[in-house]
């Protein structure tokens, strides 16, 4: 999961809730809506994002917790994803008429989420995800907070592949 930095208490809560449901990989993104103060703390975070996964995978009993990637900028995301047969979505709530769900329906494997800060994705980043060869989805017509958005994003894509 690509999540992008926002509120740490509501941030923290999604990447505690994504763990408890199973994500195996958060990459925190700094994107221009991430506001400036919360971007430039989010490296002294990344040791606290671990404890909470760590803690949050004991409380769900996984073997393992997710790994947490140190923060990066957007255009740098390419550099940290793994590589091989990946279906790479991002969710835009501008986007009327692909759903989450109708793509992971035909698309097996290994699923990378891209997930939102307050306000959504700019512009430019959305045609970034584009011109990488993501695609772009919705979570349905309503706008969910982005710690929402995590969990919905992660509860379905998590359901669509067993």
């Amino acid at each position: 999961m690509v999540l992008a930095i926002f509120k740490f208490d509501r941030m923290e809560w999604a990447i505690e809730k994504c763990t408890e449901i199973g994500v195996t990989r958060i990459i925190p993104v700094i994107a221009r809506r991430s506001d400036a103060h919360l971007a430039a703390a989010a490296v002294k975070r990344h040791e606290r994002w671990q404890r909470i996964v760590r803690q949050a995978a004991e409380q769900s009993r996984r073997s393992a917790p997710p790994e947490v990637a140190a923060p990066v900028k957007l255009k740098d995301l390419s550099g940290v994803l793994p590589t091989g047969e990946l279906t790479r979505v991002v969710l835009a709530e501008s986007e009327e008429d692909t759903r989450l769900g109708g793509v992971l329906q035909f698309k097996p494997g290994e699923v990378v989420l891209a997930i939102g800060p307050e306000g959504g994705w700019a512009d430019g980043e959305l045609s970034w995800f584009c011109e990488e060869g993501w695609i772009a989805a919705s979570l349905g017509n309503t706008i969910l907070r982005a710690e929402t958005a995590a969990i919905v994003a992660t509860a379905l894509a998590l359901e669509a592949l067993q």
